[in-house]
């Protein structure tokens, strides 16, 4: 008899606001219980990048940055606040397209995204200072967060996990943002069908999955956007075997990049 094939996502409902060394672990376990969800071995936990950079204290108060001259020049080609284009110029490796409104540029972690990342949505900090003074970076290394995060847990529950941190990027030519995997830990980041049959025996010769992001994506739907309030969303029933992985799998090297 066919077994039906059953993906079930989770999102946890109930955490508080994290703040700078909050133990995320610990909250996420808190959570598992609240939901009366219990991790089974070849699970896998997507963790919003926001409450993962709040954690470990990735806040930025504008009012103490100091930009310098080519972020005043390049704010006002994109009309942004010219110490929000500092900071973002100190996560990156270099620009890649700045426009009214759009300052495109290469992560310091290797990938193409807006801003950096840098963003205040969903952003408070300590104090009297506006809202719109604070914004938030992500995780200095996505891939390590991720890997403490999966080692915490399994160490807690006895299970073997994977853990991915996504966040929300634009496309190239398509309209819309979409969740994409930033950290990736205990869980095959691209997925290599290359050589696999498909359907007619034909040996596929170029099909490579990006697993990762396609779980990120998924995620999203449950997270939301906006006031949502559900950043962690617990997954079950993986067509494939948990194994490791890392962002790098997922970046296209600069010389097969048609795009930039």
């Amino acid at each position: 008899m066919n077994v039906p094939a059953r993906l079930t996502l989770t999102a946890l409902p109930g955490l508080p606001l994290i703040r700078a060394g909050d133990d995320l672990a610990a909250l996420l376990i808190e959570g598992l219980e609240r939901a009366d969800v219990w991790f089974e071995d070849g699970d896998l936990l997507v963790v919003a990048q926001k409450i993962v950079s709040k954690a470990e204290g990735r806040m930025v108060h504008l009012a103490e940055v100091e930009p310098s001259e080519e972020a005043c020049r390049l704010a006002e080609t994109v009309e942004k606040d010219p110490r929000l284009v500092q900071v973002i110029l100190g996560e990156s490796q270099r620009v890649i397209r700045a426009s009214h409104g759009v300052l495109i540029v290469e992560h310091r972690l290797g990938f193409i995204c807006a801003n950096a990342g840098v963003d205040h949505s969903n952003v408070r900090g300590e104090g009297p200072a506006a809202p719109e003074d604070w914004v938030l970076l992500l995780p200095e290394n996505p891939d390590a967060s991720a890997q403490r995060l999966r080692e915490r847990l399994e160490a807690a529950t006895g299970v073997r996990l994977g853990v991915i941190i996504n966040d929300s990027h634009g496309r190239a030519w398509r309209m819309g943002t979409v969740g994409v995997a930033i950290g990736v830990a205990g869980f095959p980041a691209l997925l290599d069908l290359r050589g696999q049959p498909d359907l007619f025996g034909d040996r596929l010769q170029i099909t490579q999955v990006g697993l990762a992001d396609e779980m990120a994506a998924a995620a999203s739907i449950l997270m939301g956007q906006a006031d949502e309030g559900l950043p962690v969303v617990h997954v079950r029933g993986l067509p494939y075997s948990l194994a490791e992985g890392g962002l790098p799998e997922l970046l296209r090297p600069e010389d097969q990049d048609l795009f930039r």
